[in-house]
């Protein structure tokens, strides 16, 4: 078998005695090397030349990806960037620089340099601020690839109330993790919020607020193409003449400003309900019920 193959098969990293065990031969691997599409990163230890440069690292840490570091590789949302490495190591050795996780890994590998997903949610939940770990967990549940019960299981610790809170705040539903941290902010105010409701006469909106306070949140990508603004504008009208007063909010505002939202909302919450014209009463109800 070809040992490009079976590196890129294995993430671009692999020990030599791995691809030999894959299948690849010693002659194979000599013609590889010499022209330039494997490398070999120390002795023993072998990637494809176009691997990924984070996994590389991993490998020559003898470590896996993990928490913050692996949500790019899983397509999880993340309120920021890993500002170091962070790597699950067992071999005693810590790595320069890095945030090394020691906890028991509970599945295999996805290969030798990336932890599995349920092991890269964990090392969030236990390491990360809630709402970092928050986003990951929940994007990989409306994805459908893990059950928040799955993770629960391995939280049972006195050390691991942090995360069970965390994964009690899990939910189906939101569409990016602007929405995601939007609700919690509104729900940890204590204020009744109900998501992704539809309005007859409106339609769908992000957030319905103490039953009347409708909340839209824009996201980096803003619909600035002219149609779907006129839309949104005309949604906007057409709310205000049902009495629901609407705010919209954008990523610097949730990201960056909470409280300033959380604000703005209670002002308006505080001046209670418009009242809409009789007898047209506006009709909720969620995608999700």
């Amino acid at each position: 078998m070809d040992p490009i193959d079976i590196l890129e098969s294995a993430g671009g990293v692999l020990l030599r005695r791995d691809v030999l065990a894959a299948g690849g031969t010693e002659m194979e691997l000599r013609r590889a090397i010499r022209s330039g599409s494997v490398v070999r990163l120390q002795r023993g230890l072998l990637a494809a030349a176009d691997a990924d440069a984070e996994l590389v690292a991993a490998g020559l840490a003898r470590g896996l990806v993990t928490c913050t570091s692996a949500a790019p590789k899983y397509g999880l949302w993340q309120l920021r960037p890993a500002t170091r490495p962070h790597y699950w190591q067992s071999n005693g050795r810590s790595t320069v620089r890095c945030v090394s996780h020691r906890l028991p890994l509970t599945q295999q590998p996805r290969h030798r340099t990336l932890a599995a997903l349920p092991d890269v949610l964990l090392h969030a939940l236990l390491c990360l601020p809630e709402l970092e770990s928050l986003v990951m967990v929940e994007c990989a549940y409306n994805h459908g690839d893990i059950d928040p019960a799955q993770l629960l299981r391995y939280l049972d610790g006195k050390r691991c109330g942090k995360a069970r809170t965390v994964l009690s705040k899990v939910e189906r539903g939101a569409d990016s993790l602007l929405e995601t941290l939007a609700r919690v902010l509104f729900r940890d105010a204590g204020i009744s919020t109900e998501t992704q409701v539809w309005i007859n006469g409106i339609g769908r909106v992000d957030f319905l607020l103490e039953g009347f306070l409708i909340v839209e949140i824009d996201g980096i990508a803003f619909h600035l193409e002219p149609r779907q603004f006129k839309k949104d504008r005309r949604r906007d009208n057409a709310a205000m003449r049902q009495g629901l007063p609407v705010l919209r909010f954008f990523y610097d505002d949730v990201v960056h400003a909470p409280e300033s939202v959380l604000a703005q909302v209670r002002e308006v919450l505080a001046r209670g309900s418009l009242r809409w014209p009789q007898p047209k009463q506006p009709s909720f109800r969620s995608e999700w019920d």
